[in-house]
């Protein structure tokens, strides 16, 4: 009973905790003494070359991974989420841009109609230095006042309106665009179309001819 106690490693029941190991069987001396001969007859060169082991691991990527050692200039992990398609359903490759960088894709009609006033202002202050104070503004349709019951034919329709300066308040410019819109087919006719309408505006609230304002005015 003594001997068992003193030379024998004691282990627990089956499922009632962890084995405790006895001592390590120490390495036959033979087999020490082959390995250490084979490494001093291995070649400088050859030692040098042999893998070393690293300590250092980099992070879980976005797929877990632990096992991958980290390296002096580490590849950046991959974005968590659905890999970027190289093709369609169909083969076909990736497509270029639908228009260049400098044309807005979500520009709208209003937007785009609302350029061609910003424009013809810029042109007439370089002359007419006064406009800093008027306001411009574009509307869709024109109001029908109430006491116009037939309405208008399509030659009364204005294009424009003018707002007097009153009570502190800068005068305005009115365009509208339906109108203008409708009586135009392309873009560079719209737009001396609404250069014509903004010189007669601000003439009249100048009180000068579209002809002063504009010199070139009527000659397209």
């Amino acid at each position: 009973m003594l001997g068992r106690l003193a030379g024998t490693p004691v282990s627990a029941a089956p499922g009632h905790g962890s084995r405790v190991p006895g001592p390590r069987a120490p390495m036959p001396l033979e087999r020490v003494s082959r390995t250490a001969d084979a490494r001093r007859r291995e070649p400088p060169d050859a030692r040098a070359a042999r893998p070393r082991p690293t300590a250092r691991f980099r992070a879980p990527d976005a797929y877990g991974d632990y096992s991958s050692p980290v390296m002096d200039n580490p590849v950046p992990p991959r974005a968590a989420g659905p890999r970027p398609r190289r093709r369609d359903r169909h083969g076909r490759g990736m497509r270029g841009p639908v228009a260049p960088p400098q044309v807005p894709l979500a520009a709208s009609r209003a937007e785009v109609f609302a350029d061609l006033v910003q424009d013809s202002v810029e042109r007439l202050e370089r002359r007419w230095p006064q406009l800093a104070d008027i306001e411009f503004v574009v509307l869709e349709v024109p109001r029908l006042d109430a006491g116009t019951v037939d309405g208008w034919s399509d030659e009364t329709v204005p294009l424009g309106g003018t707002v007097p300066a009153r009570n502190g308040r800068p005068a305005h410019v009115v365009v509208y665009r339906r109108p203008v819109e409708i009586r135009t087919k392309g873009r560079d006719e719209r737009a001396a179309l609404v250069h014509e309408v903004v010189v007669e505006q601000v003439a009249e609230l100048l009180g000068l001819t579209p002809e002063t304002v504009d010199p070139r005015y009527g000659e397209d």
